[in-house]
């Protein structure tokens, strides 16, 4: 799955036109599925004939839709991201949750929860974001503490450790100030909460992020080829690391204030699509964008019919398959990681 392969343009298309259909049912699917099982056609009645005065077009409007489209977002930001640092940095273990900007925003929105309940969505978006910027700005400070400089070895074992401090002063905070039943769903993951206030906030800035990543996609493609090569070609190789960390940064805050600090989904989906589609960032990001969706929107419909009526955190459930795979990785690139 790791050797390079060339761009694979019908694989690619292929993979979004399907991929787009299969996002459409599996919405459908997660709106009529839950603690109360909903029929596709009260579905259907509820977006184009919606009745105010019918409980379930109530719940259809209000709860399930707005959850399972920011599930959609969701999916589509871990992905993305992931690709991006997987391509900045040339690491096949890069992730937004395993490289700290997951956790660095799980401090962040722990510290508003201690610190300023209460405050609206916008604000934990922005207080995740700084949180993110300055967990990447402390791995790859502890990654570059060396005389050989940066390598992915360096970068996975500086992300693990600062992950670890990082979740761990988010629990700390949690206990300081009675947090325990506020955070702690929010750090096993879910989407429960979603709501179209959210969702107004969220579209935008991820639709903005996600075209920044397109726009970025050649470059990412010539630096994943390594930086001599990337500068050789007249790219300005810093300038680009420097607007894929802001995409990242965004992309992961966003996804951690909606649903949690979810790891692996941008480890899994960009390996899978690279295998896919080949190796250009062109079609590696929307064709990653368009599977991260899937995921997490069928992960969701999974969470809730694991132990109905209750809900199996979200995060979890992707750390079954999340986890199984980092090892097949982590073991495959032994020889290579330095």
């Amino acid at each position: 799955m790791d050797k390079p392969l060339q761009a694979r343009p019908a694989a690619a298309l292929t993979i979004l036109i399907l991929g787009l259909a299969a996002i459409a049912f599996g919405l459908a699917a997660s709106v009529s599925v839950g603690a109360a099982d909903i029929k596709l056609a009260t579905v259907w009645e509820a977006v184009f004939h919606f009745n105010p005065e019918a409980m379930q077009h109530q719940v259809i409007r209000t709860l399930r839709i707005p959850r399972a489209l920011a599930g959609a977002l969701v999916g589509a930001c871990f992905a993305v991201a992931g690709a991006i640092m997987q391509g900045m940095t040339r690491n096949p273990l890069a992730d937004s949750g395993l490289l700290g900007l997951n956790a660095g925003a799980g401090v962040a929105l722990a510290l508003v929860f201690a610190f300023a309940p209460g405050l609206p969505f916008t604000y934990l978006m922005l207080y995740c974001f700084l949180g993110a910027a300055v967990a990447s700005l402390i791995v790859f400070g502890i990654g570059s503490m060396s005389y050989n400089g940066l390598t992915p070895l360096r970068l996975t074992l500086a992300g693990a450790a600062v992950s670890s401090l990082l979740l761990a002063l988010s629990q700390g905070v949690a206990i300081l100030f009675h947090l325990s039943q506020d955070i702690a769903f929010w750090l096993a993951g879910g989407i429960g909460g979603a709501n179209w206030t959210q969702l107004k906030i969220m579209g935008p800035v991820v639709g903005a992020a996600l075209l920044a990543a397109l726009m970025l996609s050649r470059s990412i493609t010539l630096l994943s080829l390594g930086r001599d090569v990337a500068a050789g070609l007249g790219q300005r190789t810093r300038l680009v690391q420097l607007g894929g960390m802001i995409v990242v940064t965004v992309l992961a805050g966003t996804a951690v204030a909606a649903v949690g600090p979810v790891a692996f989904v941008g480890l899994i989906i960009p390996h899978i699509t690279r295998y896919l589609v080949g190796v250009d960032y062109r079609w590696i990001i929307p064709c990653s964008a368009v599977l991260g969706s899937l995921l997490i929107i069928l992960a969701d419909i999974g969470a809730r019919m694991i132990n109905a009526p209750y809900e199996t955190p979200l995060g979890a459930l992707i750390a079954i398959i999340g986890v199984p795979f980092f090892i097949y990785l982590a073991s495959k690139r032994r020889g290579g990681i330095s």
